[in-house]
Formats: structure tokens, sequence, C-alpha cells
């Protein structure tokens, strides 16, 4: 069952096949160049990599605009690099996860075109059209600013057709039994292939109902539940990763009450409320959000993140505590995206402060659930936000100070290497704090391996303990007996903090990542000083007592 549910307790890794390393030279990354990059995953203790589309595709929006889902696209390689990639990663022991863009097909898809030339194709009511433009065309757009309407004319179809996305993604019918049907035809061929489970891109599209008359989509939960059922028939340890930005109270919806829906979701809310204390050093709205998404299945698992391939998504809060992240970290207009998120990479929103990333990542690991790192982050590299939109924090992987930063040997880049300053490659690469023990690559090794060796925080079930001190946030794990504490001063000064384990063996606490440990006095009470961002992890009981334990 453990081995079922690897992902409870994983590590997993997020990048984008055309940035990461590219093997002949045209720019442009490649399987072959991923493929010789696993062994640097696999030292790093990564446990399943998470590709962003490499589908064939026009790639007006980063290859989410799928024009053919069972291929890859040539300048990424081909069908026999993939299966090769899977090969080499299964191997080392990494899983693969990809990317499943289902809502919305590329324009240029032969589907699509099939379908805007005649009426009577059979892949006409695999799209959504309206005869005349909807009353509400102008609302629900995904993209606010950019979009400026969900329902676009096509003079070829005489009709006007949906997309949630850009006009060039127009929606597939999903509530469609036969569109169903190749979805899951179209997971059975990658599983085939060697993946280990899909990232469901925008799940509440998917699975909400579209048409001219739907003013407000009902979710198709059923849809979560036979995904699921056809994944596990095919290979029983794959899982489906949802996308979905929702509020704690539909969780269960999407989890399944009885865990029978998505394996995994992003935990959006935990995520927005982290940047919140970041920011304001103010850990109460972020201890409510553990609070309200606490409730899952046993088999269900949050994926925790810090940044991802988008825009770091504030829309969950306050207009007061937006303004206060923004303040913090997205100061400047072209810092910021749709009036509602920051387009930056993680090391620059922090100033570059060891201190503040550490603690940072450090949270990232110990919060509940999976933690998703994002490319690059483990070197701390930069944006460059005269790029525009989301590609500012795409830029390519920085390996190395040759030039192009070793991604490529060729002249263009898919995307500007960062060059100069203080995130160049010159300065930020994986080759230089490879060498350096205190670099926060090497730091992040070893975090991830501290992260391995206490699956209480993946598995356990937790509490949020009282510190007296709203900017400091102590959580405890508990599973099979054994318990973790981790605590996190998030104040830029030095706290002390006094605080009851709450377990009948928390009079011992055993520092994980900094050895030594703290006895409590008479009243069960320890007593620490945290530096400013500083953090502890530390092991209740001790050694001694697990062994006793386990000799009973």
């Amino acid at each position: 069952m453990i081995n079922d549910l690897w992902y409870k307790n994983a590590i997993l890794y997020s990048l984008n096949v055309g940035t990461f390393m590219d093997s002949d030279g045209d720019g442009i990354g490649d399987f072959i160049g991923l493929s010789r990059r696993l062994d640097y995953l696999h030292g790093l203790g990564i446990d399943a990599v998470w590709l962003q589309p490499f589908q064939p595709s026009p790639f007006k929006d980063d290859g989410y605009d799928v024009a053919d889902y069972y291929g890859v696209d040539p300048r990424h390689g081909t069908l026999g690099d993939f299966v090769e990639f899977t090969h080499a990663a299964k191997s080392r022991g990494i899983r693969v996860l990809i990317d499943l863009v289902i809502n919305h097909t590329s324009i240029e898809h032969p589907w699509f075109q099939s379908a805007r030339r005649d009426p009577n194709s059979p892949y006409r009511d695999w799209y959504v059209w309206s005869d005349k433009k909807p009353k509400n065309a102008n609302e629900g757009m995904v993209f606010p600013g950019v979009q400026e309407t969900t329902w676009t004319w096509d003079e070829t179809a005489g009709a006007y057709y949906f997309h949630r996305f850009y006009d060039f993604q127009p929606d597939l019918n999903t509530s469609n039994p036969r569109v169903q049907a190749e979805i899951l035809k179209i997971m059975g061929f990658w599983i085939q292939l060697g993946v280990s489970g899909f990232r469901m891109d925008a799940v509440p599209f998917i699975i909400g109902t579209k048409g001219p008359d739907v003013t407000q989509p009902v979710e198709q939960f059923d849809m979560l539940r036979t995904f699921r059922e056809f994944i596990q028939w095919r290979q029983g340890d794959a899982v489906m990763l949802a996308e979905a930005n929702i509020l704690p109270e539909d969780d269960l919806e999407y989890f399944g009450a009885d865990g029978d829906r998505s394996h995994m979701m992003f935990n959006f809310q935990v995520n927005q409320n982290l940047f919140y204390a970041l920011a304001s050093a103010d850990t109460k709205p972020l201890a409510k959000a553990l609070k309200a998404t606490k409730p899952r299945p046993a088999s269900a698992q949050w994926g925790v993140f810090l940044r991802n391939h988008d825009e770091l998504d504030l829309g969950r809060l306050t207009e007061e505590q937006r303004n206060r992240v923004f303040a913090a970290f997205g100061p400047e207009e072209n810092m910021q995206l749709y009036h509602r998120g920051i387009r930056r990479r993680l090391a620059p929103m922090l100033g570059a402060d060891r201190r503040r990333l550490e603690l940072a990542y450090s949270l990232m690991f110990t919060l509940p659930g999976t933690p998703v790192l994002r490319y690059g982050d483990e070197i701390g590299m930069g944006d460059d936000l005269s790029l525009p939109e989301r590609n500012c924090a795409r830029t390519p992987m920085q390996w190395s100070t040759e030039p192009k930063g070793g991604f490529t040997k060729g002249d263009k880049p898919l995307l500007p290497v960062i060059t100069g300053g203080p995130w160049g490659y010159e300065t930020v690469n994986v080759a230089a704090q490879r060498g350096d023990p205190n670099s926060l690559l090497n730091w992040t090794e070893r975090m991830i391996r501290a992260r391995h060796e206490a699956p209480e925080i993946g598995w356990g079930d937790y509490a949020v303990i009282p510190t007296g001190d709203s900017g400091v946030l102590a959580l405890r794990y508990d599973w099979r007996g054994n318990s973790v504490l981790v605590v996190h001063n998030l104040h830029d000064s030095p706290r002390e903090i006094r605080f009851k384990a709450g377990v009948p063996e928390g009079d011992r606490l055993i520092d994980l990542l900094h050895g030594g440990q703290s006895e409590a006095d008479e009243g069960g009470r320890h007593a620490m000083v945290l530096d400013p961002y500083g953090y502890r992890w530390f092991r209740v009981g001790g050694l001694d007592y697990i062994l006793r334990r386990q000799e009973r």
C-alpha cells in the first residue's frame, strides 16, 4: 500500500523540456539533453519529474496549445527519445509525470480544423459553438486585461466558439462522451510509454459544463472518478495531480470523500497565505488556511509549492493582504500580472537573502503535503522582467559559466539566458555551487535528504503548536507512534519562544538539522531562541525513545 502511495513522501521537480538542456545546439531543450541531466536530478534526491507540455504545438502559449496529443514536438526530439528518457529515469528510481492539457486544444489541431470547416464533421461537437454571441461573453476570462472575450467569431465555421483561455485555444466539449473516451485513450498512450501520472491542467474548467446558455458552470465530478479508475487500471500506482484553485469547502469534492477522485491537488490556499506570512510575519491566516485544508481522505495528498511556471496568484487574499504582498515582493507594475499576481522567481522576490530563502524552502519542505520544486530554484535563479508575461520566470537553466550558461552550444536559445549582473549565469550556476559545500544547491540537497528521513511530514496527522508569537509557526506531525516538530521564525529579528510539544514523550527534542537537543522544564515547556528567519526541525523523544518503542 505504501508503494502505491509513493507520492505521500516524495519530492517533485517541475521543468520545461525546452529550457532545461539542449543537446544538439538548436537552442531548444530536448529529451536527449534532459536524459543527460538525470544523474543531476538523482543526486539532488528527486523522486519524480513533472514535465510541462512537449507535444507538437504552435507554441503560442508555451506548449499549452496542443496540436497533437500523441507525439513529441520535433524540436524536443522523437517518441523514441521520450521512451529512452522514461526508461533512464525509471532506472534511477525517478518517475515521470506529464502535463495533461485537455480543457482546450490549439486552434491548429486537426480536430478543430475539421470542426470549423464542416458542420457535419465528426469533430464539430467536440467543441463548443454558438450562432449568436452569448450575453456573458465578456466575463470569466482567465487572463483579464489580455483577453477581451471568451467567445470568438470564426468566419470559416460561421459561428462563435468558446475559449476560456486565449482565442487560439478553443475549449473541448468535455461533457461529450466521445471526448471523454479520447482523453482516456491519450492517458493510456502515455502510460504505455512509461509515464507514472498526469498533472491535469485547469481541472475546474474541464469538469465544468460549457455552452452559450451556461451562466454558472456545474462541476461533473464523476469525470474525475472515471479518469482515476482508468489510470489505476492501467498502472496501479499512477497518480492524477489536479490544478484546481478552489475554496476549501470544495476540496473533498475534488479528492472524493472516499479518496476516489484526484490523488493530489496543489494547495493554492496555503501557498497564497504563506506568501502573506513571509511578507508580514503574521502566520495567523496561514494557520487558518492549514486548518481549512486539513480534511482530506487518507490516500489524498496536497502538492506544496512556492513558485511554479505560472504567476504567483494572490486572488484568494483580501485586498489589504494582496497589497501587502505586492509591496514586499512585487512593488513595480512590471512585476505584477493580471492585477492579481506576481510574475517573478523566488530568489529576486526575497532579495537574494539566503536566510529568507532557506526559511521559505524549509517551510515548503515541512508544510503538510508533497513538496514541488521548480527547476532552477535550487540554485536561486533570477528572472528577466524584459520578457513578456510569464516568460520572465521561464528562462533556460543555468548549468555553468560556459557561453549561454551551458544550456546550449547554439547562438539563439529558445528564451534569452540571463546574462550579467547578480542573476547572470556567470554568477548563478550549478557548476559553481556544486563545488561549494555551503551553496544553496548543496543546502537544498541536504534538506531533501532530511525531508525523506522525516516521513511523518508526508504521512502523518498534524497540529499547530501555540508559541505565543504570531510570527513563529510551529507544527507537530504524528505517524505510527513517532513525531516530528518544526518551528519557523518569520520575523527579521531574534525571537525567544516557549511551548509544549503536546505529546507525552515531548520532554526531549532532538535537532535533526544542526545537532543538539532541547530538554523541557518541570512544566513540560521548551524554551529556545530563534535567529531572524530561523528554523528548527526536531524529532520528538529522540532516537532512544524510538528504539524503545520498536523493542516493545
